[in-house]
């Protein structure tokens, strides 16, 4: 384990010195890199092999960098997301997270309030820093919605990420507004990207984000000086870069047409294909099937729930209602709907089609061997009995009888 969230670390200590004074063993500290490489190796762009070297690179940078500084905003939100953090079931976040960056702001964590708080923000503010960011920027009405210490989110927003070496925008509502911003929009909810458009923003949605996620790209900045490489949404493909049905543990039963048609029938209790039931996972980009929640111990579709699409733009309008089926869905390659109304009907008829080309061409091929072999081959070895002069139709019957003991 991490020491205390709340020591302090000395003038121009690095990570690893920081961490030796903690009383933090290499063994321990490679296992957290190994866990951290793990996460990043979720999308499929690092072989599973390549783990191990990956974990090593991670702490040879990681001992040797110095602790960011990072102002940690929550504008027009639940705290959904810093929750999901800080509480994954695992206090290693948590301390990885309050240890081993600077925090000099959050409204839900710091002890100062008022007037002090202002100045944490206005000192942190001021030096390069990493900006993570909770929740939308209301813009109607001036943005009096969501209003802290006098000032609107927008206006915070932009103050805060003027020095800001990097802009991580965590949740749902950071990406794109979430449910403040589904119709009909009373705040005229946006995300951090629709505000702050001189730089890169980072988004990391969800509703909320795994903890592990959030934590592993924090890390990513801290050990390389960079984001990782992002899909067309600003997503890192560690994370984001495969639809949760590509791993999804009921993707047999899609493919075999075998879905659940109502909750709690029978079919649901054999673990069948939620997509009647409204499962957005064929439109869905997220980690969950990989790391899953709660130190890996489940996600909405292993627990019996059909996932919501919660990492996906305007999920709220584009993915309710959520129990039902959405045909429109925009799925690469072979259309949803054709796919759960036909894929079990398909994917029998291709297999039957299938056995019936290979045994039509096994049987002619058999056939033009007879014509060229001479009549007396015997075909024990094969399972058939010889045929020697009997009659064509006893002979078809013995060699029938005996196909089906072979």
């Amino acid at each position: 384990m991490l020491g205390s969230p709340f020591d302090l670390w000395k003038d121009d200590e690095s990570c690893g010195e920081y961490l030796t004074r903690q009383g933090v063993s290499r063994r321990q500290f490679l296992s957290l890199c190994g866990r951290v490489a793990a996460v990043l190796g979720c999308g499929g762009l690092i072989l599973g092999n390549q783990t191990e070297a990956l974990a090593k690179e991670i702490a040879d940078k990681l001992s040797g960098a110095r602790r960011p500084v990072v102002v940690w905003l929550q504008l027009q939100e639940c705290t959904g997301c810093m929750e999901s953090a800080l509480r994954s079931g695992d206090r290693t976040l948590e301390s990885l997270i309050l240890s081993m960056i600077s925090l000099e702001y959050n409204e839900l964590l710091m002890a100062p309030s008022g007037e002090q708080a202002e100045a944490a923000l206005g000192k942190a503010i001021e030096q390069p820093h990493l900006l993570v960011v909770n929740g939308s920027i209301p813009l109607r009405d001036k943005g009096v919605y969501c209003v802290i210490g006098g000032e609107t989110a927008e206006s915070l927003l932009r103050r805060a990420a003027k020095n800001a070496s990097a802009v991580l925008a965590v949740g749902a509502c950071a990406h794109y507004g979430c449910i403040q911003a589904a119709h009909p929009d009373p705040t005229g909810a946006v995300g951090v990207a629709d505000i702050i458009k001189d730089r890169q923003v980072v988004n990391l949605p969800g509703c909320p984000p795994i903890g592990e996620v959030i934590t592993a790209t924090l890390l990513y900045y801290l050990v390389y000086g960079h984001m990782p490489q992002v899909d067309y949404d600003g997503r890192p493909l560690f994370a984001y870069g495969q639809r949760i049905h590509d791993k999804c543990p009921r993707r047999a039963h899609y493919d075999a047409g075998q879905f659940v048609v109502s909750f709690d029938d029978d079919n649901a209790r054999k673990g069948y294909c939620l997509y009647k039931m409204g499962c957005k996972g064929p439109a869905t980009f997220a980690p969950c099937p990989v790391i899953e929640w709660n130190l890996g111990c489940s996600f909405p579709i292993k627990a019996g729930h059909p996932c919501l699409g919660c990492t996906e733009r305007n999920f709220f309008d584009q993915m309710t209602p959520f129990y039902k089926r959405l045909p429109g869905l925009d799925v690469p390659g072979v259309g949803v709907e054709l796919t759960a109304n036909r894929i079990g009907g398909a994917a029998v008829g291709a297999s039957l089609a299938g056995v019936a080309v290979h045994s039509a061409a096994t049987v002619l091929r058999k056939h033009q061997s007879r014509k060229e072999e001479p009549e007396t081959l015997p075909l024990a070895a094969l399972g058939e009995a010889e045929i020697t002069g009997q009659d064509n139709d006893t002979a078809k019957q013995d060699n029938k009888t005996t196909k089906s003991k072979w």
